[in-house]
C-alpha cells in the first residue's frame, strides 16, 4: 500500500507538471523569452486535460512497469484530483496547485465494487487481497459500499466507506400558509398580512441599569501632599 501511494503521488506531481507547463508555453510572448529557461511546447499541441491524461496511462504503464502492479481504476483518480484542484484555481483565483512531496500524499481510492468487500472483519480490495479490520460500525441493512478510501496515518492505516442505499423519501406535504416578511427600521418586522412587531429597543430599556463611576481614588502620595499644602 506504501508503494501504491508513491505511484499515486508520480502520477498526480507528473500531471500538475504538464498542466503547468502547458499553460506557461502560452502565457510568454515571443518577444519575451526567459534567459534562463522557457516552456517549448508546440504550438499545435492540445491542453493535456482529464481525458487526455487518463488513456496516457496505458502508455506510461509501458515505461513504468511498477504501475502495472496498481489497480488502473486507483491511477485514474490521482488525475481527477488535479483536474479538481484546477477547477477550483479558477473559482476561487488562486495559483497552480503544488507538488506533493515524499510523505505528503496519504491516501487512494477504490471507486466501485461489485459486491461487498466486507466480510467476517475481512475486507477485500483489488489487487490487495484480503485483510483484518477493526469494524467500527455494522453496516445497515440495504445498503452496499460504493467506495474504499485507504488513508495512512501515523497511528496505522484507515478504510473509509461510503455506503449507499436506494430509499423513497416521501416529498413533504405542503401546509399552512405562505407569508412575506420585511426586516425594516421603523418596525423589526411586517409581514404580508397585516402584523408588525416594534423594535425592540434594548439600549433604551437597559440604559436606566447603567450606572456612573466617580473617578478613581487617588493614591498615597497625592493624599499626602494634599494634607500637606492644606497644612501649610
Amino acid at each position: 500500500m506504501a508503494a501504491w501511494l508513491e505511484a499515486c503521488r508520480g502520477v498526480y506531481n507528473y500531471a500538475l507538471r504538464e498542466r503547468k507547463d502547458w499553460i506557461k508555453s502560452r502565457s510568454c510572448g515571443a518577444n519575451a523569452c526567459s534567459l534562463q529557461a522557457e516552456y517549448i511546447i508546440a504550438a499545435d499541441a492540445p491542453y493535456p486535460d482529464y481525458y487526455k491524461q487518463q488513456n496516457a496511462l496505458t502508455k506510461a504503464k509501458k515505461l513504468f512497469p511498477h504501475m502495472k502492479d496498481v489497480q488502473s481504476q486507483v491511477l485514474q483518480e490521482p488525475i481527477r484530483r488535479v483536474e479538481a484542484a484546477f477547477a477550483a484555481r479558477k473559482v476561487r483565483g488562486h495559483g497552480f496547485p503544488r507538488f506533493k512531496k515524499f510523505g505528503q500524499y496519504r491516501s487512494f481510492l477504490f471507486p466501485q465494487f461489485k459486491d461487498n468487500p466486507v466480510q467476517d472483519g475481512k475486507i477485500k480490495l483489488p489487487k490487495l487481497g484480503e485483510m483484518r479490520i477493526v469494524l467500527h460500525r455494522p453496516i445497515p441493512d440495504g445498503f452496499v459500499v460504493k467506495t474504499v478510501r485507504i488513508i495512512k496515518k501515523h497511528s496505522g492505516w484507515y478504510a473509509t466507506l461510503c455506503i449507499q442505499a436506494d430509499v423513497n423519501v416521501p416529498d413533504a406535504v405542503p401546509a399552512g400558509a405562505s407569508i412575506g416578511i420585511d426586516v425594516g427600521l421603523e418596525y423589526f418586522l411586517s409581514t404580508s398580512n397585516g402584523l408588525q412587531v416594534k423594535r425592540p429597543r434594548f439600549f433604551n430599556k437597559l440604559q436606566r441599569k447603567l450606572k456612573l463611576t466617580s473617578d478613581p481614588a487617588p493614591s498615597y502620595g497625592a493624599r499626602e501632599r494634599a494634607s500637606c499644602c492644606n497644612a501649610g
